[in-house]
């Protein structure tokens, strides 16, 4: 049994994973942006042990997270789910960053740099096969756009993973797919259960993924650097070490807090 935090949870992709991860005995926590959506993922999801309430466009709500996860650990797994993608462009955080920057790349770099006490044994970082058409140039990354986001996420897994790996913490990246969800559509063609297995395989760290870190997974197989498939292959630009440190870099500024040593 594993104890498993998921942002994000409140509703879509992120709480079907959840229930799926309870139903397998799991101690399951969730976390919702406002006390209403909490509200809706307790109904949703019963089993779950606790809601966490942060506000993810907010620096100071995001750190205020990873505090209260400190206190409530240690973790088995954190799986930085928390997405935005369409009809937020107009919106802000409290300290005026822009939504989708703060919670699809700068929240997770939080989390992931503040819950250290200790580390979770498997960080999972939700991208998707959009993160292809990603600037890696990583320019002006404050008004990014999904894709760059979902590059950055990419970025993110893989430094985590050399990072911590001497303390024995496996970082993956998960695409999904396009998936029938509110943010991918009903008409959406891929198979939702195919990636919310692969959820509950990354959060496990169970059969195809046992002792694997540094991956990008999809329908629970790890895809290759620089391949033809949109899912099953990531960009890889991606593996470049410069690139993921300057992501690193930028971030730590935005944002005041520093990465894990």
């Amino acid at each position: 049994m594993a104890r498993i935090f998921i942002t994000g949870s409140s509703d879509g992709l992120g709480l079907r994973s959840a229930q799926a991860l309870a139903k397998r005995g799991h101690d399951v926590y969730l976390h919702a942006r406002n006390a209403q959506r909490a509200d809706d993922a307790r109904a949703a999801c019963p089993a779950a042990k606790d809601v966490f309430v942060a506000d993810l466009t907010s620096i100071e709500e995001t750190k205020g997270l990873a505090a209260q996860l400190n206190q409530a650990g240690p973790w088995d797994a954190i799986v930085h789910n928390a997405g935005l993608m369409h009809g937020v462009s107009h919106l802000r955080g409290k300290e005026g960053l822009p939504a989708l920057f703060a919670v699809n790349t700068l929240a997770p770099y939080i989390v992931a740099s503040l819950v250290t006490d200790p580390a979770p044994k498997r960080h999972v970082f939700l991208s998707s096969g959009m993160h292809h058409g990603g600037d890696a140039s990583l320019h002006n990354i404050q008004s990014c756009t999904y894709s760059d986001s979902k590059f950055h996420n990419v970025l993110l897994a893989f430094w985590f993973a050399r990072r911590l790996a001497p303390k024995g913490v496996l970082s993956n990246a998960l695409t999904p797919g396009w998936v029938p969800t509110n943010m991918g559509g009903s008409s959406a063609p891929d198979d939702i259960d195919a990636a919310i297995d692969t959820y509950v395989l990354l959060a496990e760290g169970s059969g195809a993924a046992e002792g694997k870190t540094a991956g990008f997974w999809y329908q629970s197989r790890a895809g290759k650097s620089g391949g033809s498939g949109h899912e099953t292959a990531y960009e890889s630009s991606a593996d470049d070490e410069a690139r993921q440190n300057q992501l690193i870099e930028t971030l730590e500024k935005i944002s005041g807090v520093k990465p894990p040593q």
